[in-house]
């Protein structure tokens, strides 16, 4: 016998959200913003958490949350690369989705305060961080020296690059970007995110800081990697691990990661807890 929807837990059961905007990001990657279409409440969510976003009769996909917890709209940055985001791709402005969530374990930002915090993105990796970045600096006085490193492939494939320069601008916070190909509109670095660690550059105390970090696993390991050369334990810094999620409550089993299920247990993990299986590959 089928469970009626009353039966059903309400993390199972998608919400209706109407798109507000759209804005294209990228030639493959593009942003929402969502409101409730139900006449409900907003979402509340946790920096680093995600929805499954839900499309009728074709299927659902997870995505990070990539705006600010404190705003108005619901917002998800969303890449092209399968049968449902290419869909979604093509829903305008007033089209209605479902969605289910918040789920998983997000970033540290309240136990980080008073540490010096270490942000660091590559590729679509800033999206995830995208919220930290605006709660640190929400709450700039709870922490230490705060520092964003973030690379790209080229000066193309750069994401959010107003608000990088913004933030670029501030005197209280150490922002530097990075390119793995440059051409002749680029100025800045060229080279791997983890280079632009450097202590004599942007001033930290290891023993104190707190990592932050999102991107292709290669670059996450060579990150850890650097950063645990500059003295920061392994326990803090935190990866967000990226897996096939299908139910997102840890009920089917497709992200499963050794012992840790990467939809409920994460997808934010402290390394030290998710070293031993971190280079596993998705089976």
């Amino acid at each position: 016998m089928e469970a009626n929807a009353q039966e059903l837990p309400a993390t199972m059961l998608p919400r209706p959200f109407r798109i507000t905007r759209v804005r294209r990001e990228l030639s493959d990657v593009f942003t929402w913003e969502l409101e409730p279409a139900d006449g409900g409440a907003p979402l509340t969510y946790a920096p680093g958490q995600f929805n499954m976003l839900y499309l009728d009769g074709i299927g659902e996909v997870p995505i990070s949350i990539s705006g600010d917890p404190t705003g108005e709209w619901l917002v998800h940055t969303i890449r092209a690369v399968g049968a449902v985001t290419d869909l979604l791709q093509k829903l305008r402005k007033g089209d209605e989705i479902g969605l289910r969530g918040p789920f998983g374990v997000g970033w540290p930002v309240v136990e980080a305060e008073g540490s010096d915090v270490l942000i660091v993105a590559g590729g679509l990796g800033l999206a995830p961080l995208r919220p930290a970045i605006y709660h640190v600096l929400a709450n700039r006085a709870r922490y230490g020296s705060v520092g964003i490193y973030y690379g790209a492939r080229t000066p193309a494939d750069l994401l959010f690059r107003k608000e990088l320069e913004r933030w670029r601008g501030r005197f209280d916070l150490y922002v530097e970007a990075t390119v793995d190909a440059a051409d002749t509109t680029w100025a800045g670095r060229v080279g791997v995110v983890p280079k632009l660690i450097d202590r004599q550059v942007h001033r930290f105390d290891p023993e104190s800081s707190v990592a932050l970090i999102c991107g292709p696993e290669v670059m996450m390991r060579f990150t850890v990697a650097k950063l645990r050369e500059c003295g920061v334990p392994d326990a803090q810094q935190y990866v967000s691990m990226e897996r096939n999620m299908h139910c997102a409550v840890g009920l089917c089993g497709h992200c499963q990661l050794g012992p840790e299920f990467i939809c409920k247990d994460g997808p934010v993990f402290p390394f030290d807890r998710i070293a031993p299986v971190f280079h596993a590959r998705e089976l």
